[in-house]
């Protein structure tokens, strides 16, 4: 909602609005982090999230809340045992057998009673097919602002979330205040943050609160569940190492140089957007803002010129090693290692030395 933020407003300014924070908003307190469960699943972006969440609630002397909604049972209850493992001070659930399934309707009955009986200032969900229907719908529910897919989250010494997010098609990184409504809320999208170390904890608090709603008062009805088919396709959000090939390499021929590389280093393999737009790779093997985030430990671009889209895309990786003929292209910029070298030429000579050096009972130590 335009209404209710404001793109890298002064501080002053910010300060200003802080003072007029409807009274209503000023008991609004600590930070919360949805965990996304689906069939009995935690998504892994719900630690990532843990982790900048336990960090923006110790700026602001708060608790850091998780929430917790799904199906009555077993489940649900570990995912709030371990919620309290990747640090929160306590947990808020709503556990409902109607919760097996998501289904927009019910769970913004949860997720907005939740908000509207215990009232945190911030509020973080997941960038993913759940969480973004989720959370556009709780903060339209809410009359409140939402700044998606964020890069980078922060508080201000006002105590305004700071969210960073690209923006004009990926050339700027923008940083979105919402100051006037709460709670602020925000999605990330997964692999942008590190997970945090989990460390064994006893359960802590734990508050449930009733859903309220029967089947009949759901429209939405699940007749089958069907999972998806490209899903086990890649894997490269979750990959150690990863090889990837953009314009540079000239044709869609040359593309299998970066597949054979990916081979012998047992590693996944991707590219750059325009690739997927010339039909020589297919969507779920695309890396950068519009498409994978990723955080390998070693991550080889070959070819590819490196536009902040990209960039977005890889800047967790811990070992960028970039290739590329033009000595000023982009990628140079970020990249740990630079070779200035035709990819086509040197991807072979690669691939020769490490089928040479690595036996298939070795190719971990690449990612060790």
């Amino acid at each position: 909602m335009n209404t209710a933020s404001e793109i890298g407003a002064s501080p002053s300014s910010r300060a200003a609005a802080k003072k007029q924070l409807s009274d209503r908003f000023k008991t609004y307190k600590h930070v919360w982090v949805f965990i996304e469960q689906e069939r009995g699943q935690v998504h892994s972006v719900s630690w990532e999230l843990m982790g900048v969440g336990r960090k923006l609630a110790d700026k602001l002397k708060v608790d850091l809340a998780a929430v917790v909604i799904g199906q009555e049972g077993e489940a649900s209850q570990a995912a709030a045992t371990e919620s309290f493992c990747y640090g929160a001070d306590l947990v808020y659930m709503v556990a409902d057998d109607l919760l097996k399934d998501y289904r927009n309707e019910s769970y913004i009955k949860a997720l907005t009673k939740l908000v509207n009986s215990y009232k945190p200032e911030i509020l973080l969900l997941g960038a993913t097919t759940l969480g973004r229907d989720l959370a556009g719908s709780v903060a339209t529910t809410l009359r409140t602002g939402l700044t998606a897919d964020c890069t980078e989250l922060d508080v201000d010494a006002d105590g305004s979330l700071a969210a960073t997010r690209p923006t004009f098609g990926g050339s700027l990184l923008c940083t979105i205040y919402t100051l006037n409504y709460r709670p602020q809320m925000a999605t990330v999208r997964p692999r942008v943050m590190p997970v945090p170390e989990r460390c064994a904890r006893p359960i802590g608090r734990i508050i449930t609160l009733p859903l309220g709603l029967v089947e009949d008062d759901i429209v939405t009805k699940v007749l089958s569940f069907l999972p998806d088919r490209d899903s086990a396709r890649s894997n490269l959000a979750y990959a150690d190492v990863v090889v990837a090939g953009g314009l540079g390499l000239g044709s869609s021929e040359n593309f299998r140089l970066v597949r054979r590389l990916a081979d012998v280093l047992g590693a996944e393999f991707g590219c750059s957007r325009p690739l997927v737009q010339k039909g020589w790779v297919t969507s779920d093997r695309q890396i950068g803002q519009t498409g994978k985030t990723i955080r390998p430990k070693l991550y080889i671009a070959a070819g590819i010129s490196g536009a902040i889209q990209h960039r977005v895309g890889v800047d967790g990786a811990d070992l960028i090693v970039a290739i590329n003929t033009e000595r000023n292209a982009p990628i140079f910029e970020f990249s740990h290692l630079g070779i200035v070298e035709d990819a086509i030429r040197l991807l072979p000579i690669l691939t020769e030395a490490f089928r040479a050096r690595l036996s298939p009972h070795s190719r971990d130590r690449i990612a060790g």
